[in-house]
This record gives structure tokens, C-alpha cells and sequence, in this order.
């Protein structure tokens, strides 16, 4: 292998994709494991630890916490030299960086993990020194369903629940779908909300019908695998997107990943965030999201 140097840092042997993938699923499922055990509770005993961060609405629970501890356990073990972004307990860095960087979502889908809703997922992705996605894995332990994708290497579904046992390629939405469904979500906020609302109609047009699920991360990899013909949604942050944003591309998808500050410059504001969408689907849908 070759080394990675990073500048005012050491030099570091750089990693195959393979071995990023290996780790992205590890943290995944380490992750995912904690979020499993929502099966066997009350939403009492979800919502004892839990906390409002933007609205009634906008919750982080004992779990997220938790689920990122054990995602950021695994990471630190295979590549601690490596820098990582999380949700919840935001950037840590090392001294002697080795340029690649991980982007964790321990719980996308808090709401409907509390509500017992199926819909909720590990979400884990990794940047290279280049500031490309080179391999990400959402792990949703309610549907048995793991996506992952690495850089030129495709996207792939093993979904326990159907009793294959072997991963299936994904290749996106078919051609000339009947009764194309667009999936979406809302904001926290009341005002961009009612935007939203209003621009549903043009989002709309030539399509059969509408869903949100509240998950953005399987959200896009249900565009990957089919069951929705295309996403799109504003304010999203990185770590929302980082991982079903590649496994999306990697099925074939046209995908749209919105243009903000990387958390390592502080990130976008809220007002840079929520004008900015992240859309997928076939390339036919490309003109139907606002710039």
C-alpha cells in the first residue's frame, strides 16, 4: 500500500476500500445492535433519557448516545489515527490525522424509533483525504435490511428478513414504473415546513403518490433499491445523507448531495442548510427539485 501524507501530520498507510468497508460495517452493526433492543421496551422507557434539541419534535434519546459510543468504539479501534463527525457528540480529531474522516449518524429516524416505527438505522460513511465518499453502510436493524456501497464497487442489499442469505446487487428504480412514488420529509421548523408544503404540487407533477418515512438514510436506499422511484428533501445534514447518498449513486442513481461547509470548517449554518436539497432517483427526475 501506499502512504497517505497529510499536511503537519505523520505519514499514514493509506487502506484499501475493502478494509474501510469492513470497518463502516462493524460500526454499523455495532451500532445497529444497540437500536435493536427498542423491540423489547416501552416507548416509557425510550423516552425516559431523552431530550428536545430544535422542536417537540426533534428528539435525542439515550440510544442515539449510546449507538454513536459503540460506532465511534469500533472506528477508534481500526483507524485511530482517523478523524470523526457524529450527530451527537460532533468532531474529534487526533493529532497526527490520516485524512480520511467518518461521518456518523448513530439513529437516523429518532422519532420513529420511539414510536416503535420500523423506519429507523445505523448510518455510517467514510470521506477519503480527496473529500470523496469512498464507502457507506446504513444498517436498520427493525427490517433486517443492511445497505452498504464503496466507491466503483456498486451497492449491495442483504436483507435477512427475506431468508436469502446471499447480497443482492442494486441497480435502482426500474424503467417505466407504473405509479412512480416520490418520497420525502418536512422540517422542524413551521415555516420552512409550510414552504415545503407548497412546493408539492410541482414535486408532484407526473407522479402517483407520496411517502415519508422519516428516515433520510433508508429513504435513499429505498431509492437504490426500487421500492421509491425518487427522493428529494431540503435541510439536511451530512451525516443524514453521507452513506444512502453513495449507496444510492452506486445503484446507478443520479444523485444530488447539497454543497455545504464540511463540519471541519464549522459546518453550514441553519439557514445555509435548509435551502440546500439532497435528491436521487433516475435521471429523468433530475429537473424536478429546485437548484
Amino acid at each position: 500500500m501506499s502512504e497517505q501524507h497529510v499536511p503537519g501530520g505523520a505519514p499514514h498507510e493509506a487502506p484499501s476500500t475493502q478494509e474501510l468497508l469492513d470497518v463502516a460495517q462493524e460500526a454499523a452493526a455495532a451500532g445497529a445492535a444497540v437500536l435493536a433492543r427498542r423491540a423489547t421496551l416501552s416507548q416509557e422507557d425510550v423516552t425516559g433519557g431523552a431530550d428536545n434539541k430544535t422542536s417537540d419534535n426533534d428528539w435525542v434519546t439515550a440510544f442515539d448516545r449510546e449507538a454513536e459510543d459503540a460506532v465511534r468504539a469500533v472506528i477508534t479501534r481500526h483507524r485511530p489515527h482517523d478523524v470523526i463527525t457524529g450527530e451527537e457528540h460532533g468532531t474529534t480529531a487526533p493529532d497526527s490525522p490520516s485524512g480520511y474522516r467518518w461521518s456518523i449518524d448513530p439513529l437516523d429516524g429518532t422519532t420513529n424509533f420511539i414510536r416503535n416505527i420500523v423506519y429507523f438505522a445505523t448510518s455510517v460513511a467514510v470521506a477519503a483525504p480527496d473529500g470523496s465518499w469512498v464507502a457507506g453502510v446504513v444498517d436498520a436493524p427493525a427490517l433486517r435490511r443492511v445497505y452498504w456501497a464503496t466507491r466503483g464497487g456498486g451497492a449491495w442489499l442483504l436483507d435477512a428478513a427475506s431468508g436469502n442469505p446471499e447480497p443482492r446487487r442494486l441497480t435502482g428504480p426500474p424503467e417505466g414504473h407504473r405509479g412512480r412514488i416520490l418520497a420525502s420529509g418536512f422540517s422542524y421548523d413551521a415555516g420552512v415546513r409550510a414552504e415545503q408544503a407548497a412546493t408539492l404540487p410541482q414535486l408532484m407533477d407526473g407522479l402517483a403518490d407520496l411517502r415519508r418515512l422519516g428516515s433520510a438514510a433508508l429513504d435513499l436506499c429505498l431509492v437504490a433499491d426500487g421500492t421509491h422511484d425518487c427522493y428529494g428533501e431540503r435541510g439536511l445534514n451530512e451525516h443524514d445523507w453521507s452513506a444512502g447518498a453513495l449507496v444510492a449513486e452506486e445503484a446507478g442513481c443520479w444523485v444530488r448531495r447539497p454543497n455545504l461547509r464540511s463540519p471541519l470548517d464549522g459546518g453550514p449554518s441553519d439557514a445555509e442548510r435548509l435551502e440546500a436539497w439532497t435528491c436521487a432517483g433516475a435521471l429523468e427526475d433530475a429537473t424536478r427539485f429546485p437548484l
